[in-house]
């Protein structure tokens, strides 16, 4: 493949089975590539979107942490696991008789802005450790909860005891937990048994590509499979340099330039991605994140 540095945004259909990060790795060596990130981890028994960064699209990954995700997700009623999800010792069973009329109106109360526990079992933090490592050792911990938007929220199918949702939500949110209520809510407890992320920001599940499917690619195809590092950015405002003004700007110098303020993308006249700025009150276009040069 030659010396060409690898630079940008890879989309994987991560299988349920693996970490985030063994595919991460998996497609890094696939690709060739220097370094590699990705923007939101997916559990081990979760499947669906993966978006990966590579090379300089590393710097962006970012952007996207804050971005909406849409999942669909399998919710099995009448059982309650320690960890909320199917990874989890059973708790407790019971009888699951939720008509479908009972889990609409049970649904309704979910939609919008809500409210949100942190599962013990989650990644964010309590003085530097993550809270799982404390429900690992049995040590509880306070938690808060926290604000999450869901803007969709359907049932898709009833198979028996086990519901599929499609949820359309806010960053931070948890699906299990959401599960976990749902089954509060009708009295039967529930945890989640299956769930594949279809969708992040921009991103759609459609445009991603298997490891083995990738695998099976000339390393040039492979190369096709990546998206530019702006495609990170979605929808950021873009403010188009003049050359000299360009030049300025990959070298790392502020420059004055005629456009609202905000965080905008920043372009050369040829369409070149230059990399990422904010234009301040006084119109000065501060660089942030800066494309290497090549």
């Amino acid at each position: 493949m030659g010396d060409t540095p690898v630079n940008g945004v890879l989309l994987i259909d991560k299988p349920v089975g693996p970490s985030s990060n063994a595919v991460l790795q998996r497609a890094k060596r696939l690709l060739g590539a220097k370094r590699a990130g990705h923007t939101g981890t997916l559990d081990p028994l979760a499947s669906g979107l993966l978006v990966i960064g590579l090379g300089e699209a590393t710097k962006f990954a970012g952007a996207l942490l804050g971005a909406d995700k849409a999942y669909r997700a399998r919710v099995k009623l009448g059982e309650r696991t320690e960890t909320g999800d199917a990874e989890g010792a059973v708790l407790e069973r019971s009888d699951a008789t939720a008509t479908r009329e009972d889990l609409l109106a049970a649904l309704d109360r979910f939609r919008g802005e809500i409210e949100q526990l942190p599962p013990r079992h989650a990644a964010i933090k309590h003085q530097g450790r993550p809270l799982y490592a404390y429900a690992r050792r049995g040590e509880h911990v306070p938690r808060s909860p926290r604000p999450v938007v869901i803007r969709r929220l359907e049932l898709e199918q009833i198979e028996g005891n086990t519901v599929q949702l499609f949820v359309e939500c806010s960053k931070g949110t948890y699906i299990r937990v959401l599960a976990e209520d749902l089954g509060a809510v009708l009295g039967c407890g529930a945890h989640l048994s299956g769930l594949e992320r279809t969708a992040v920001g921009p991103f759609r599940l459609e445009q991603s590509v298997t490891l083995e499917a990738l695998e099976a690619l000339a390393p040039p195809e492979r190369r096709e499979r990546l998206l530019p590092p702006e495609a990170l950015l979605g929808s950021s405002p873009r403010l188009t340099l003049e050359a000299r003004l360009a030049a300025k700007f990959r070298q790392g110098q502020a420059v004055s330039v005629i456009s609202e303020s905000g965080n905008v993308a920043v372009f050369g006249e040829d369409g070149m991605f230059l990399g990422t700025g904010e234009v301040d009150s006084s119109r000065t276009l501060q660089p942030k994140r800066l494309l290497a040069l090549q």
